[in-house]
């Protein structure tokens, strides 16, 4: 009981949110950089990661991704906090690749990965997520042809930013209160209460887009879009 009590009266933990929902006020070069320009220089980096072979590109990129994390200014400890989760994949990668195909490609694919994850970390971390959106829109006009909006796609991409932390932050609690329970052992007393407010929270965002015109109508077909 003691120990149970002594965890109740820990204070919590800020909740994991994830590379996603980063956003770190700042007025470095990087917070007044363009957005699309930051877009594009993760295009480029993401294409050379492809092209260059080797632990060393694999190294360089990483070097690359991390000046610009300290050029923006990103909090290191909740940086690498949020990345906790990639560099755990990025280790099972590597030793899986180690075992198959030796060290020299098990470093450039885990180091390319955490060095991609990294600089869309700094991407999201020094842009408001409004600004991106509005970029992500205008590159997206082209989708207009294939018969996607672009206003969709950017809503799906807000969306997917937005829910990431939410169930990130849902799954924190939900621990915490089977903890304080004493039943942080129980599989059912974390994985029930997190699936059914996860399941709330996805039908109170598709009852508030279907209030906005953005769900479809009664018989199947797709309603208009919400006027402004």
């Amino acid at each position: 009981m003691a120990r149970r009590a002594r965890r109740a009266g820990r204070p919590q933990r800020a909740p994991w949110a994830g590379p996603l929902g980063l956003y770190h006020p700042g007025a470095t070069v990087l917070h007044r950089a363009r957005p699309g320009l930051k877009l594009a220089g993760l295009a480029v980096l993401g294409v050379a990661v492809v092209v260059a072979t080797g632990p060393l590109s694999a190294v360089l990129a990483l070097g690359v991704a991390a000046l610009l994390a300290l050029v923006g200014r990103l909090p290191p400890h909740v940086t690498l906090r949020g990345l906790g989760p990639v560099l755990l994949t990025a280790a099972l990668v590597g030793a899986y690749q180690w075992w198959a195909r030796g060290w020299a490609v098990a470093v450039e694919v885990a180091v390319d990965l955490v060095a991609l994850v990294l600089t869309a970390v700094v991407v999201t971390a020094t842009t408001p997520s409004d600004r991106l959106l509005d970029t992500l829109t205008r590159l997206a006009r082209p989708l207009r042809h294939v018969g996607l909006p672009p206003e969709t796609f950017a809503l799906a991409v807000g969306l997917m930013l937005r829910t990431v932390p939410v169930l990130a932050r849902t799954a924190h609690e939900v621990r915490d209160a089977a903890r304080a329970r004493g039943l942080e052992r129980d599989p059912r007393a974390l994985l029930v209460p997190a699936a059914i407010r996860t399941v709330a929270h996805a039908r109170s965002v598709g009852d508030a887009l279907a209030a906005r015109g953005l769900g479809e109508e009664p018989d199947g077909r797709p309603s208009r879009r919400a006027r402004p």
